[in-house]
């Protein structure tokens, strides 16, 4: 599959996805932040780009801190959709390392892209090559991606890049753009073996 890669990222007191996410939003634009934890990332996006943005946020204490830090948040529950927000009522929806916390990720995706003109998802990638390692010695891998043990993890869905590529082609969903990358650096050779974050630009193709 040919998908265009980003790689320039030049700020280096930004967190990398952030910095990769920032360059696939256009300026004063509408966006939604699932699962936005403390409001980081939305709050950046408001300094430098003055978009319009909201966060929906399950976690008390990361709520909370998102009210403090001046977000627009709602606190809910991802799993029970997003029925209270109309069909492209956003530019962009992004969906930041929580896809494998998700029960119900088909449905989170299909709604991503009814509420949101475009949808950015990042995710661990689970095919990479020290998970690979980590499985083969005969245990679930732990790492900073992936920093729970088994029996705490709230993480239910793990996957490949392979494996949500396959899963957006069911879905007709396509991929204008992907980023890999691990430490900070961006990978373009064996991505699913080499890469640890992946990060996808999404639009439906219905």
């Amino acid at each position: 599959m040919n998908i265009p890669t980003s790689t320039n990222v030049n700020n280096t007191n930004l967190r990398k996805d952030f910095a990769l996410i920032t360059k696939w939003i256009q300026p004063e634009t509408k966006v939604l932040d699932l699962g936005c934890g403390d409001g980081g990332l939305l709050t950046h996006l408001h300094n430098t780009l003055s978009i319009t943005g909201y966060g929906v946020e399950k976690d008390d204490a990361n709520w909370l801190a998102a009210l403090q830090n001046g977000v627009d948040v709602i606190q809910m529950d991802l799993e029970a959709g997003l029925s209270g927000f109309e069909d492209q009522s956003f530019d962009t929806v992004i969906l930041s390392q929580t896809l494998q916390a998700m029960h119900h990720t088909e449905a989170i995706l299909i709604e991503m892209l009814r509420v949101g003109r475009e949808a950015i998802v990042t995710f661990p990638n689970f095919g990479y090559w020290r998970n690979r390692i980590q499985i083969t010695a005969g245990q679930m891998p732990v790492s900073k991606s992936l920093p729970y043990e088994w029996y705490n993890t709230p993480n239910v869905h793990l996957c490949t890049i392979h494996d949500f590529e396959a899963l957006c082609k069911k879905h007709n969903i396509s991929i204008i753009e992907r980023n890999v990358i691990t430490d900070d650096k961006a990978i373009s050779f064996l991505p699913n073996l080499l890469g640890n974050l992946a990060m996808y630009r999404l639009r439906s193709a219905k």
